[in-house]
């Protein structure tokens, strides 16, 4: 899909607070909320946005150890059903083909390290095609942000 100026502008603003309402949006852009209105929709309708998401604080629901685990399957075949069984799990929050030496790398979010270890010993690690995994805890992130529109 071809973007012009001003859906480059639309983007930018939506990028900064998806919540930004369409009527600022046209005065800082300087064309009607109409067309920033029908704008919006072509974006949305081509696939450039995917949607428009509220951004949860962890902390604040208790949600203090982010990890990231290398999960390797015994055998390709059972790839599937292993994913299938860890879409199951509300603390895997990304699961990502990848090359290298694991299978999938997957983001977990828990309470703490307990709930971490409940998780990879009670729950990721039984399910059949799991060989092991390597686990790696994130101590603070560094850089959090939005694709940038050139």
């Amino acid at each position: 899909m071809k973007i012009d100026g001003i859906d480059k502008k639309i983007l930018v603003e939506l990028t900064n607070n998806s919540r930004t309402p369409i009527l600022e949006i046209s005065r800082k852009i300087g064309i009607s909320g109409a067309a920033i209105h029908q704008r919006i929709k072509k974006l949305n309708d081509s696939g450039l946005i995917s949607g428009q998401y509220l951004k949860l604080n962890p902390k604040a629901l208790g949600l203090t150890t982010l990890a990231f685990i290398g999960v390797y399957f015994d055998k390709a075949e059972r790839n599937s059903a292993a994913i299938k069984e860890m879409k199951k799990m509300p603390e895997i929050l990304e699961c990502h083909y990848t090359t290298g030496n694991w299978s999938v790398l997957i983001k977990v979010l828990c309470k703490n390290n307990e709930d971490l270890m409940a998780l990879l010993n009670k729950k990721i690690q039984t399910i059949e095609g799991i060989s092991r995994t390597e686990t790696f805890i994130s101590l603070e992130q560094q850089i959090d942000r939005q694709i940038s529109i050139n």
